[in-house]
């Protein structure tokens, strides 16, 4: 039967309504006999249970929230993907819920949203749910910097995430790490503030790259691939070539890094295995099990593609020694 309801089945089984979700939400108390009754008229229906009719058993709405702000929709777009995963196994939906962090009643907001949508539990990202667990990203962004330093770049533009988006500020730092190491000084003139967004980048990169020649950065690292993005954008509208003039670098390793041209280096964070652990451990919790307090840690690493290259410098001092034909 096509599109066959809960109904649909406590007729073909004879049952009631209520019997069928206590079966569907796997309630200890219903008989074998008649489990088995509801569970034949169910494959018989091809019937699909919807998070309604499994409510209707007890307290549970199946419904997992996940909270996402609005200047993050590309990495929210990852950790859909990973929520999902979970979920599907779990038998839950996913509602998705847009949010401004700037907002003074953010946390009014989001109270109100979960009470509407009776979820189960919610699932928060960046920056809603900054936590200051930030050595492995500062080693990352350092290491990042030292590739571009030992490809020959000797001024390295930074561009920095939004401020009250800790989890990305905290990249600058990785930067002027990965600096410090190479024995190179930080300058203020090689780094702008930007706001996580394309425009942003697009916007820091223009005020990077009309510094004056010797002045102007040969690579530079974005807090994010969307700034990145932006920075690739900027290049290609000023014919600066990218890597041969201008190596660029990102962070995320979202799907927009390989939809670029060329598509980004940057560090791969695992977002959608991420949000999957996340809503794995909501799930447990949901199942009645012990809360898991224990650290999860799941590696990023460095990602390398059609971005970066040597520094020009570099390239010209190979040709000035190459032999005379």
């Amino acid at each position: 039967m096509a599109n066959a309801t809960i109904i649909d089945v406590a007729a073909q089984a004879g049952v009631s309504i209520k019997t069928v979700s206590r079966v569907i939400n796997n309630v200890t108390t219903v008989k074998p006999a008649i489990r088995a009754r509801v569970a034949r008229a169910i494959e018989k229906l091809d019937y699909h249970p919807n998070p309604s009719a499994r409510g209707l058993g007890g307290n549970r709405s199946y419904l997992l929230g996940l909270l996402y702000d609005l200047s993050c929709e590309y990495y929210a777009t990852s950790v859909l993907a990973g929520v999902f995963e979970s979920c599907r196994a779990a038998n839950y939906q996913v509602v998705m819920q847009p949010c401004d962090y700037r907002s003074s009643t953010v946390a009014d907001d989001v109270a109100r949203n979960v009470r509407r949508s009776r979820a189960d539990g919610v699932i928060l990202t960046p920056p809603l749910s900054d936590q200051h667990a930030i050595a492995a990203v500062l080693e990352l962004c350092a290491a990042m910097t030292e590739q571009l330093v030992a490809l020959g770049h000797q001024r390295i533009g930074f561009i920095i995430g939004n401020p009250d988006h800790a989890a990305v500020a905290d990249r600058h730092r990785g930067y002027l790490d990965g600096l410090r190491v190479c024995g190179l000084r930080p300058e203020a003139s090689l780094v702008s503030q930007g706001y996580n967004s394309h425009a942003s980048g697009m916007q820091c990169a223009r005020k990077l790259l009309t510094l004056p020649p010797a002045k102007r950065p040969s690579a530079i690292f974005a807090s994010n691939d969307e700034m990145a993005a932006g920075v690739l954008a900027v290049a290609h509208s000023m014919g600066i070539a990218v890597p041969e003039q201008l190596s660029v670098v990102g962070f995320d390793d979202v799907p927009l890094a390989k939809q670029v041209w060329p598509a980004l280096t940057t560090i791969r964070q695992p977002i959608p295995d991420m949000a999957a652990k996340a809503a794995q451990l909501l799930l447990r919790n949901l199942s009645g099990q012990p809360p898991d307090h224990s650290e999860h840690v799941l590696q990023s690493s460095l990602t390398f593609r059609h971005s970066t290259g040597p520094a020009p410098n570099r390239v010209r001092a190979r040709s000035s020694k190459a032999p005379a034909a």
